[in-house]
């Protein structure tokens, strides 16, 4: 893999950030026919699929935020000399080839590209059919981009795939693909895991938790479970379920709050067995599977625990993983939740929709990982590099 220098990068993200503005007009005219083509059976996906002009903004946003953070390749990791002479560096290299296949999203086409090749890796990238127009007209302008600046397109390349060749793509494709992140429903990441011959890191499923404590201020409680469910239903970061602690004080009053709140925001509330005992006319959950399932919709499942040990078992159970909360004014307690919940991110009194690069400091992000390995949480620049030994001798020979 040849390593571009950094000026060089910052220049092809300068045109980027140029022809992004430039070309805005024909980039939402191009997404009009993908609105136009979608039935909107679901909303959540029509939602991501929108680019309008601050969808541009956004974009142009997020390379300048990019092209704006230390490159981080050849970052200094450690440097030891031993006592053999013996001069040893680990510093950070580039993957090589990464692969994204996400759906819906035309800002990702965007986003991941701009972070993948600022750390000096070729992209794949494979949008939805949902997207094709959106995608091919930002695929057009990153060629512009690179050829204004002497690159090769084939930096950053748009597959335009069936189901059927990305299959085949990902079980023989033309060249090792180092890293895949499959960004999207659980179908999608099946798929990938299922052909891919290389290494996977899984991204995008929620199914996320909040516990409100015996402890919690309620007024606390209700504003962020209401924020996180309906602040943007078609992230990854949104609330699916709500554990309250059967022991907090007016229990049946608070439950009956909750339903007023969120059925004053048209939230559909599915609810438990013990939960049913006072709001009997809210429909139960219909199946153990349901608290598995990330809903991506205005839907959300009320239930009841003794405790936080019974919550934090529940959601280590049936959680996705992503991002989990506890509302308490113990800080011990919280404390013991963000320990013991085994979630890239835990909160304390806070909404799951922070979990994002942008609200978290990282900047623009390829994925939010799941995964353990390589990362977890939003994979922003300086964790879409892996490292590399330079040892330097003087004839050395081990004996």
């Amino acid at each position: 893999m040849k390593l571009i220098k950094t000026d060089k990068k910052n220049n092809v993200l300068k045109s980027m950030m140029q022809i992004l503005d430039k070309r805005r007009k024909e980039i939402i005219e191009a997404n009009k026919k993908d609105l136009e083509a979608f039935t909107k059976d679901d909303q959540a996906m029509y939602d991501r699929l929108i680019v309008n002009d601050k969808k541009v903004d956004g974009m142009i946003q997020s390379v300048k935020e990019v092209m704006e953070q230390d490159d981080p390749v050849g970052q200094v990791i450690e440097h030891r000399k031993l006592d053999t002479g013996l001069d040893i560096t680990n510093k950070t290299a580039p993957f090589g080839t990464i692969m994204i296949i996400y759906e819906s999203r035309p800002d990702v086409t965007i986003e991941a590209a701009v972070l993948a090749f600022k750390a000096n890796n070729k992209i794949y990238l494979k949008g939805g059919k949902e997207a094709i127009h959106s995608n091919k007209i930002l695929e057009e302008c990153w060629h512009e981009a690179l050829k204004e600046n002497n690159l090769s397109k084939d930096w950053i390349k748009l597959l335009h795939l069936d189901r059927e060749q990305t299959q085949e793509f990902l079980k023989n494709p033309p060249e090792q693909l180092d890293l895949i992140v499959p960004r999207g429903g659980e179908r999608l990441i099946a798929f990938v895991k299922e052909h891919a011959t290389g290494a996977v890191l899984v991204s995008g499923r929620g199914n996320n938790f909040l516990y409100v404590s015996k402890n919690a201020d309620f007024e606390i409680a209700k504003r962020v479970m209401l924020n996180a469910k309906i602040d943007k239903i078609s992230g990854c970061n949104a609330l699916d379920k709500v554990l309250v602690d059967s022991n907090i004080e007016n229990f049946d009053e608070k439950l009956k709050e909750l339903q007023k709140l969120f059925s004053g925001n048209k939230v559909n509330m599915l609810v438990d067995d013990e939960v049913s005992k006072t709001l009997s006319e809210e429909e139960k959950i219909p199946s153990e599977s349901t608290w598995y399932e990330e809903f991506l919709a205005m839907k959300i499942v009320i239930g009841a625990v003794e405790g936080l040990d019974q919550a934090i078992d529940k959601i280590n159970k049936y959680s996705g993983g992503h991002s989990a909360s506890i509302i308490t004014k113990d800080k011990e307690e919280a404390m013991t939740f963000m320990e013991q919940v085994d979630s890239a991110a835990v909160y304390h009194n806070a909404s799951t929709r922070f979990t994002d690069g942008g609200q978290m400091g990282v900047g623009a992000e390829l994925a939010i990982s799941t995964d353990k390995l390589h990362h977890r949480g939003p994979l922003g620049l300086k964790q879409l590099v892996t490292n590399k030994y330079y040892i330097l001798g003087e004839g050395h020979i081990r004996e």
